[in-house]
Order: structure tokens, then sequence, then C-alpha cells
């Protein structure tokens, strides 16, 4: 399959690609996979959650960094959602590692609380439309729900970093409609107005809005 029949196929609504490898988990190298539903790490099995798997282009740059940390430091609003997290890049465990052992203060990353997945054969960036002609990934992040189900995805351009909020946000409009199976408008943050998909509740929501 070419990289244009994979950008293709890539579709919300439809199930996310597998991918696997081996990714740097703490300080150790565990073996990482996600199909259907379920992401294994290691021995360990976990199914029925979200799932953000995020594309960075390299190890030892510039923005990526910025971005890894700052999902690490909102690792625990993930886990209230019922979300783990996965990094991913064409670097390999053992230059994740040497960037996680380098000081934040020196450009490194420090303790990550999320596998950094190396996509060393560059398979999951191509499977998920994110492998640029130069050979490393884009800015891609795709939220997947429990059943295995891609719910969201952007890609950003090299030079521009992704915001967590955005993130978040969208696991939470997502998780609300799987719930309540009302819909989410333009700038939905939790508590706010929400509309039913029918031509009679959605005049409901207009009504109560102006």
């Amino acid at each position: 399959m070419s990289e244009t029949e994979c950008r293709t196929a890539l579709q919300v609504g439809s199930p996310a690609p597998a991918f696997s490898g081996t990714a740097v988990v703490g300080s150790e190298f565990q073996e990482l996979s996600y199909s259907n539903g379920t992401l294994t790490i290691g021995d360990q099995k976990i199914t029925g959650k979200y799932v953000v798997f995020f594309f960075y282009p390299l190890d030892f740059t510039f923005v990526c960094p910025t971005e890894i940390i700052a999902f690490s430091d909102r690792i625990k609003e993930f886990e209230e959602l019922n979300t783990v997290i996965v990094g991913a890049s064409v670097d390999s465990q053992f230059t994740h590692l040497a960037w996680k052992n380098t000081p934040r203060k020196d450009g490194g990353l420090g303790e990550i609380k999320y596998p950094l997945l190396a996509d060393l054969s560059k398979q999951a960036m191509n499977d998920y439309g994110c492998l640029l002609e130069a050979g490393v990934a884009a800015r891609g992040v795709f939220i997947i729900d429990g059943k295995g189900i891609l719910q969201s995805y952007t890609v950003n351009n090299l030079p521009l970093g992704r915001s967590v909020d955005e993130v978040l946000r969208i696991i939470r409009a997502a998780q609300f409609v799987e719930t309540h199976g009302e819909v989410c408008p333009a700038n939905w943050t939790p508590g706010g107005e929400t509309m039913k998909a029918d031509p009679k509740g959605s005049k409901e929501y207009f009504q109560r809005v102006n």
C-alpha cells in the first residue's frame, strides 16, 4: 500500500491502525503493541481505555521536547479520563533512553510518564499518514476510543507545536457524546451547552443560546 493510499484509508469513525515496536517505559525497554482496542506493554494488557497516540519528528530537537514534557506534566488529567498516552518517532529506543537521561535544562526530557515508541521501520507513521518525504514524522496526534475507533486526528507541520488543552477537550467531548448521546457544538467545554442531533433538538439548542 502506498503512502497516498494509507492517507486515504485513515478515517475517523473507523478502527485505528495497529502499531507495534520497542518502547522506552520508565528506564526499561519493553515491547509495545496496539490492536483492536488493546494496548499491550510488556506483559500488561490494557483494554477499554482511550489512547492518545502522537508522533514527533526527532529526538534531541527543539519543539519536540516541549510537547513531550507538556503531555507528561498533564498525565493525571489524562488518567482521570481513562486515557493512556504513547509517543513515537523514527528514533531508536536507545536514542529515546539517552534523551530521557539528559536533564531538561540541557534540552533533554528527564522523567516522562508514558511510553516512547521506536518506530524504526516507519510503519506506524506511514499507516497513520504522518510520514514526510524527509523520512521523519509530522506532528500527528490521534485520539482512539476504548473500542479502538479513531475519534479525532490532527497533523501539524514541523514548526507548529500542539495544544495539550485541545487534546483533552476533544477527549472530554468524545466521552460526553459516548455517555449522553448528545453532540458538542463549536468551542464546547465541559458544562457547556450540547444539542440533540435531530432537527427539533437542534432548534432547542439554538433557542437556548440565542
